[in-house]
């Protein structure tokens, strides 16, 4: 019996029947068409509210961004129609940039101490577990624990600094997850290499393996970056809504997007242009944040290329 036959569905030594193997059968084709309608069916359910959302937002709050005063001026103005977000624009790059100067080194550091010296120990599964932990805990709570032990416990006050120590919680275990997974890509055979030459095993790290997972970890601290820029609940609680243009970040005072937003809420001014424009530009913050991480690892995987 030859392939041929086989294809077919007929042999030589028995009649030829109606059985088809070029084509799938019904009930098989039946099945696919069905599981392609559920995986359609699923994404559509997922883009559909990401499309809303960015339609409400920039169909309410394109009108405040238009105005050269939404990037220019605070909201002190006495009439709203003048109203503008710098200086939420200011607190909320200013708190990213507090909470991520804290959070790196201290994801990074962890980071390479599991992979490269406590990797299959111990004490590497509990710190992980540990991370695992840390990254399931709610904003609202970081943001409670922060001033528990600041306020109530140390006698601190509200500021950017507590708000900052609060998105350090959410923060770290992004990048140190993303950063472990980068480090573990890395061929042990680039280590063996270095170590054969003589070269010592912290400036393996820092010449091989950092350079090599490089795009990988800053795509993970841009997108840790974003996260917690968007978030709202420490803020919230760990610091008092301001209407002025605000540097010190040991201030009890300072405005950041989200507490515009907040702020409007409680007050029951939601629906304004204000508050809507407080949350397209924060949106565009967000996903510029994440072009740029797009951007960077793309150029630093092409240098690797090369």
């Amino acid at each position: 019996m030859t392939a041929t036959d086989l294809i077919s569905g007929q042999t030589t030594d028995e009649p030829a029947s109606d059985l088809d193997l070029t084509r799938p059968s019904g009930s098989r084709t039946a099945r696919n068409g069905l599981a392609s309608v559920f995986m359609v069916t699923a994404t559509l359910l997922a883009v559909i509210p990401l499309v809303w959302v960015l339609w409400s937002a920039i169909s309410r709050g394109i009108g405040s961004l238009l105005r050269t005063a939404w990037w220019t001026d605070a909201m002190d103005a006495a009439d709203q129609a003048k109203w503008g977000a710098l200086h939420a624009i200011i607190g909320t790059v200013e708190i990213g940039l507090i909470t991520a100067v804290i959070s790196v080194p201290i994801a990074l550091l962890t980071a390479i101490y599991l992979v490269e010296y406590a990797r299959g120990r111990k004490i590497a599964r509990v710190i992980s577990f540990a991370v695992d932990v840390l990254s399931g805990v709610p904003s609202i709570v970081a943001a409670l624990f922060v001033f528990a032990l600041v306020i109530t416990t140390l006698g601190g006050r509200q500021s950017a600094w507590a708000a900052s120590a609060s998105l350090v919680i959410l923060m770290v275990p992004t990048v140190l997850r993303s950063t472990e997974e980068m480090l573990k890509l890395v061929p042990d055979s680039l280590r063996e290499a270095s170590f054969a030459l003589g070269v010592p095993k912290w400036r393996t790290i820092i010449s091989v393996v950092l350079p090599t997972s490089v795009s990988g970890i800053i795509t993970g601290i841009v997108l840790g970056l974003a996260r917690v820029m968007g978030e709202t609940a420490p803020l919230i609680v760990l610091l008092q809504f301001n209407q002025y243009i605000t540097l010190n970040p040991g201030s009890p005072t300072f405005a950041t997007l989200p507490t515009i937003i907040s702020n409007a809420y409680t007050q029951g001014s939601a629906d304004t242009p204000t508050v809507w424009g407080a949350a397209l530009t924060l949106i565009i913050l967000v996903m510029g944040l994440n072009l740029i991480a797009k951007a960077v690892s793309r150029r630093f995987i092409r240098r690797m290329g090369r």
